[in-house]
């Protein structure tokens, strides 16, 4: 069974940072594509940033020079971390693993809110 937990959310004040972890079981992350995206309500869900198997990154420009996606391939974790956060960066964050011929897996979010 494939599970991807992730964790690290919470309250934050503006220009504050915090590292959002998404752990897998089930599955090697590093032979996956992993992905970050966050969702607010009414909303669809949106990339914030993704990392190949082959270490290339893509970044939202929202995200670009503020968060950074990374993986710790020994202990099987995905990392984002998330600086100088506004209050437009509040939502329910997920993390994404897909892999050809198989089911995107998805774990089931956290949440950011950035409020003074």
């Amino acid at each position: 069974q494939v599970t991807l937990v992730e964790s690290g959310g919470g309250l934050v004040q503006p220009g504050g940072s915090l590292r959002l972890s998404c752990t897998a079981s089930g599955i090697h992350l590093s032979l996956y594509y992993m992905g970050w995206y966050r969702q607010t309500p009414g909303k669809q869900r949106e990339l914030v940033a993704s990392i190949s198997t082959d270490n290339n990154i893509n970044t939202a420009d929202f995200a670009r020079g503020r968060f950074t996606i990374s993986r710790n391939n020994t202990h099987n974790v995905g990392y984002l971390q998330m600086t100088n956060l506004r209050p437009a960066d509040t939502a329910v964050y997920f993390c994404k693993a897909t892999r050809e011929w198989e089911p995107n897996y998805w774990g089931q979010g956290t949440q950011v809110i950035v409020s003074a």
